[in-house]
């Protein structure tokens, strides 16, 4: 009878193993279950996780298995998803990375492909990036993110490697006085190279502790520096300690906190597309920033973060929010300046489809390797835009009636090409295989 017993019914567990290049904790069913997860983000700020925005992250997993992944600390996850937030959930395992190699171990990589949803703790965000970039762990994790519709999330560190853009301290942290004065500092770490990729998050970069005031003024210079190095309007999040951002598949982000009891805060930042030409004054090496464009470089949408998440920003757009406040800022000389500012309005932007055929080419299409623009003006800047509205990159600058754009490096599917002319905006999708 004990043997009938033992093949019936699931073991629940709480153990722990070493290996010399992984530490692992795991709590509940060793039996693995495979869920439909429901997918989304869910991003905190790195003081002590919200309870009901974790509770959300958990709901998303629908029942399956959590993977916590870090680079130091221990179990702390474990009992708190598994038992303590009501939520039920089939496993919680954290695995502790002690060194880049256990990217390679079998057991790791099973583990990372059996989850539904993946979290990852603080820490030093390098470490994350150093271990698992171009590894087995951020082609698996992502594979399950198109594939499988995991739910991922983090905090502190965790949250900011989640961004299509990131600082990747690698050279270590860097204050705003640093960034603003000299936006090419060597600390000043703004990475491109594929990691992870978030529906929504493809042209964002984060940031997190942001009841430090001098936070902001290094994140407006990861935003300079991303159109700078790469032509992408990029836009931000950024989450103060104790706030949480969750965003569902359909790019609604829900914000949590615990106003009006504390100010609890998260921001939404874009560079400004209501200027056709947004160049910083001033973005080199061993000068101050100069960013103003008239007093509205960045719009910024700022909202408190409620119990419920009630309050919320819509992704997909950019510009749909509720319960916040719009904020225009922008950089002189070094210095961050706030100031209060009007919704903003990219529609405000002509985008003139019915004069396509007329006024542009472009061609083949699909295409392989390279797209051939023609423009029967002068073209002022063009944009590569994927299916969910990210800009992938830009080209500034263009003044030319033609341009031939290397495409080999996208991946194939449906994107969109924008050119603005002096007078109006054109776009047109094309198809890449």
């Amino acid at each position: 009878m004990f043997k009938l017993l033992f093949l019936l019914f699931p073991i629940f567990l709480s153990y722990s193993t070493f290996s010399q290049s992984y530490t692992s904790y795991f709590t509940g069913s060793s039996a693995d279950v495979v869920t439909a997860p429901f997918g989304g983000v869910c991003i905190m700020g790195g003081a002590t996780e919200h309870d009901e925005a974790m509770k959300w992250f958990l709901e998303q997993a629908n029942g399956g298995d959590i993977l916590v992944l870090r680079t130091s600390g221990s179990n702390g996850y474990n009992n708190y998803l598994y038992s303590q937030l009501g939520i039920g959930v089939n496993s919680v395992e954290t695995i502790v990375f002690n060194n880049a190699t256990a990217g390679n171990d079998a057991y790791v990589l099973q583990q990372i492909q059996n989850a539904e949803a993946i979290w990852f703790a603080g820490g030093d965000q390098w470490n994350y990036v150093s271990y698992w970039r171009n590894t087995p762990v951020d082609s698996l994790i992502n594979l399950a993110l198109v594939n499988k519709k995991i739910v991922i999330g983090g905090t502190s560190a965790g949250m900011a490697i989640q961004g299509g853009y990131y600082f990747s301290a690698e050279n270590g942290t860097v204050t705003s006085t640093t960034a603003l004065n000299n936006p090419y500092d060597f600390d000043v770490t703004v990475d491109s190279t594929k990691f992870l990729v978030n529906d929504y998050l493809g042209d964002v970069i984060t940031d997190t502790h942001y009841d430090n005031p001098d936070r902001k003024g290094r994140h407006i210079t990861f935003l300079a520096r991303i159109f700078m190095d790469y032509g992408v309007q990029a836009k931000g999040i950024a989450c103060q300690e104790y706030t949480a951002v969750c965003i569902d598949t359909n790019g609604l982000a829900k914000v949590y906190g615990e106003y009006p009891a504390y100010d609890e805060t998260v921001y939404f930042l874009q560079t400004n597309c209501e200027i056709l030409d947004i160049t910083p004054e001033e973005c080199s090496l061993n000068n101050p920033l100069d960013w103003n464009k008239g007093g509205e470089a960045v719009k910024v949408y700022v909202v408190k973060g409620t119990m419920t998440g009630a309050n919320t920003f819509d992704l997909s757009d950019w510009q749909t929010g509720s319960g916040g406040v719009w904020e225009n800022w922008y950089v002189d000389n070094g210095v961050l300046v706030e100031q209060s500012g009007s919704e903003i309005n990219c529609s405000s932007v002509l985008i003139d489809e019915t004069a396509i055929a007329s006024a542009f080419k472009l061609y083949p299409n699909p295409l392989r390797d390279k797209l051939f623009i023609r423009s029967n003006a002068e073209m002022i800047s063009i944009e590569i835009i994927d299916i969910k509205g990210a800009i992938l990159f830009k080209i500034q600058d263009v003044h030319t009636m033609e341009m031939d754009v290397s495409l080999s490096r996208l991946d194939a599917g449906i994107y969109f090409v924008k050119i603005r002319l002096l007078n109006k905006v054109l776009l047109e999708k094309f198809v890449k295989i």
